[in-house]
């Protein structure tokens, strides 16, 4: 498939983006681990054209992360289309628009996922950013607002005739957060739709290999997308890649070499930031990682990890644990 000129091989899987998750180090780590399209975390349209620092920053990306996408979000058609321009000049692959975002302080606002609510907002927002530039725009999305709202079948017909490139649907409401089971059949509708002709990628719960090769069998999609997953596993794209294109499991490594990858995160967030907030920064990667789930008695270990203010004080604490605790848990759950 293909999205502007941007070619992919087949059964694609990209990086979701996610605020305070995909800063360029952890996008470099998933692309090294075969992820085909990485995403920035959010921008901000308005702070954008308002020249905030903290926002620009987020503009940095490395060629060795491409194909790249910056994600811009906003509800005012002027802004999102000036800020659309400045990403431009970043030289990102694509730009996408988060039209998904459930979060209230997105959301609330009227934009990410709030735009669900005003869909000739959404319409005229899209149409702006695919004139002010020349990078394939492309649109992420939700199923709808909430229960009784679900139109993404109709909306992403409009969203083509808008003439993005590429639209990513997440299987859930605006209502649903992150809540209940992602629902993949209206995304396979909107896949098989006889008047869509534009690739479809589908988000929402792939969390292992045999999930999403399931999905791309049962819908027919261009590409998935995974988000919560990666996080604290980066590894993940290896492993659904290897079984996308073999049919079979990736064999697992050493729990050393995983918890190598994990300080490699470490060590990038600390270069990135600086000892403190790098530290901070990537306490959400350590709490989620399943690297540690089923450890007996695992709790006072996975606190004292995650108070630690050092990179000496965490990493003496992380090399204790293969000697503390038995990997065979972990390996029988990876196989």
């Amino acid at each position: 498939m293909k999205i502007g000129e941007i070619e992919f091989s087949r059964f694609p899987v990209f990086l979701a983006p996610m605020e305070d998750v995909t800063d360029i180090g952890f996008r470099l780590l998933c692309k090294r681990f075969g992820a085909d399209m990485v995403y920035t975390e959010f921008v901000s349209s308005d702070a954008l054209v308002r020249e905030v620092k903290k926002t620009r920053e987020k503009l940095v990306i490395s060629d060795d992360e491409r194909p790249v996408a910056i994600q811009i979000y906003g509800r005012d058609p002027d802004a999102m289309a000036e800020a659309a321009k400045i990403c431009e000049e970043a030289n990102p692959d694509v730009i996408d628009i988060n039209f998904g975002c459930p979060v209230k302080k997105v959301a609330g606002k009227g934009a990410g996922s709030g735009m669900l609510k005003t869909p000739e907002l959404m319409l005229e927002i899209t149409e702006k950013v695919v004139k002010a530039v020349k990078k394939p725009v492309t649109v992420k999305t939700r199923l709808g607002w909430d229960e009784h709202s679900k139109i993404i079948v109709s909306l992403a017909e409009q969203l083509q005739d808008c003439g993005i490139a590429a639209l990513t649907i997440h299987g859930r409401t605006r209502a649903q957060m992150y809540t209940g089971e992602a629902d993949w059949t209206l995304i396979g509708e909107v896949k098989n739709n006889p008047r869509m002709h534009i690739p479809i990628i589908g988000n929402g719960d792939i969390d292992s290999a045999e999930v999403a090769k399931k999905r791309f069998e049962e819908t027919g999609v261009d590409a998935v997308m995974i988000g919560r997953a990666s996080i604290g596993r980066p590894w993940i794209f290896s492993e659904v890649k290897h079984f996308l294109t073999t049919g079979e499991r990736l064999p697992p490594e050493s729990f050393k070499w995983y918890l190598d990858v994990l300080k490699q995160q470490v060590l990038q967030s600390v270069e990135r930031l600086d000892e403190r907030r790098g530290i901070l920064h990537i306490r959400r990667h350590l709490a989620a990682t399943p690297l540690f789930k089923g450890i007996p008695d695992f709790k006072p270990t996975r606190i004292a990890m995650l108070r630690a203010s050092t990179i000496d004080e965490l990493f003496a604490i992380m090399d204790e644990i293969p000697e503390k605790f038995d990997r065979i848990s972990f390996i029988s759950k990876h196989n």
